[in-house]
């Protein structure tokens, strides 16, 4: 996974993790305000919000571990083959450079 993928998974994960405490001061602002249905919705609520964080949570986790597999797998392959790596580097590189001098 390279810097930007981290970065923007990271966003991400800080952006939904702000969207949820944001609901959850809402509702703690309505519940007090609220009569019994709305107090049971806001509740309903709060509820699906602590499973939308813990489903976070487990996406989170899940996305490092793949992350890490995806790592190991690529340096276990370009240890086992350092030619083939150099090889595709060149090739991509070289890609990359006709690309931008044809801009």
């Amino acid at each position: 996974m390279d810097d930007s993928t981290a970065q923007s998974k990271d966003k991400l994960m800080a952006d939904l993790r702000e969207v949820i405490a944001d609901f959850e001061d809402l509702f703690k602002q309505v519940a007090g305000q609220a009569g019994d249905k709305a107090t049971e919705a806001t509740l309903r609520m709060q509820a699906r919000f602590e499973q939308a964080k813990a489903d976070l949570a487990g996406l989170e986790e899940l996305a490092g571990e793949q992350a890490r597999k995806a790592g190991q797998a690529a340096d276990g392959y370009v240890r086992e083959n350092p030619w083939t790596a150099v090889g595709i580097g060149a090739g991509v590189g070289l890609l990359v450079g006709l690309l931008l001098a044809r801009r």
